[in-house]
């Protein structure tokens, strides 16, 4: 481990364009429970809940249960010590670009700022009918049914099943992608269409993937060329301290 440690830091180091890409499983050691896996959300909760059709059709029920699963989750959610690393190495100019599938915006907690949150965050809410977004608030909410000032119907600014990316997330990433020469991997399983597609593009491109999960993924043994495993905290502070070396 410790050489591929010393490899992964190498890479970085000599990189010109460093990209990340993040999921569940960097906040899972913030107390956020993934959507996948044997304790996942979806494991005790139906996924057609999260389809927009049923928001629209359902948008009572469908807050109850946003209210329970994410914010109140999410309120006491802190960012570790991998999220933390994440913004040195983008205020050191190493990293970037961080692109994230997580919505629980605890990369911006940590101090990340050249972020795409690729199915959006639970930090704003927009609205059905007008397309207003807000930043949340309690006020909002704690409302049984958060409504937007034009009357019309708010959700959370997140990618339920049956949206779409959105065209300027698509559009960054792909620009990135273009330009990364290392892209670093943490805590995704590579499952999630079409995020997945991410490192198999840079890839394709040429660039070097360093892959930080648990277990191994779908990019393991096709698309990595550094895999580290084990915990994102202590890999990711690991790999810090190495690049003080260099």
């Amino acid at each position: 481990m410790k050489e591929s440690i010393s490899e992964a830091a190498d890479l970085i180091m000599k990189s010109e364009y460093l990209t990340a890409l993040t999921g569940a499983g960097i906040s899972v050691e913030s107390g956020i429970p993934p959507f996948r896996g044997e304790n996942g959300l979806w494991s005790k909760y139906d996924p057609g809940l999260f389809e927009i059709s049923y928001f629209v059709s359902n948008p009572e029920e469908s807050w109850e249960l946003i209210k329970k699963l994410f914010y109140a989750t999410f309120k006491n959610a802190l960012p570790n010590a991998a999220h933390q690393v994440l913004a040195h190495l983008e205020q050191r100019g190493i990293l970037k670009l961080l692109i994230t599938q997580n919505i629980d915006g605890l990369h911006h907690s940590a101090g990340s700022r050249s972020v795409i949150e690729y199915h959006g965050s639970t930090r704003c809410l927009v609205c059905l009918h007008c397309n207003k977004k807000y930043e949340r608030s309690e006020e909002k909410i704690t409302q049984p049914l958060p409504r937007c000032e034009c009357g019309g119907v708010l959700k959370p600014d997140i990618i339920f099943f049956g949206e779409e990316i959105p065209f300027q997330a698509i559009y960054g990433v792909q620009e990135a992608i273009e330009n990364t020469d290392v892209m670093l991997v943490v805590g995704t399983t590579g499952e999630v269409f079409p995020a997945s597609l991410i490192p198999v593009e840079a890839k394709r491109r040429g660039a070097k993937i360093i892959e930080v999960n648990t277990q191994p993924s779908s990019f393991t043994y096709d698309t990595t060329d550094v895999f580290l495993q084990g915990s994102a905290t202590k890999l990711l502070l690991a790999l810090e301290k190495e690049m003080e070396k260099f």
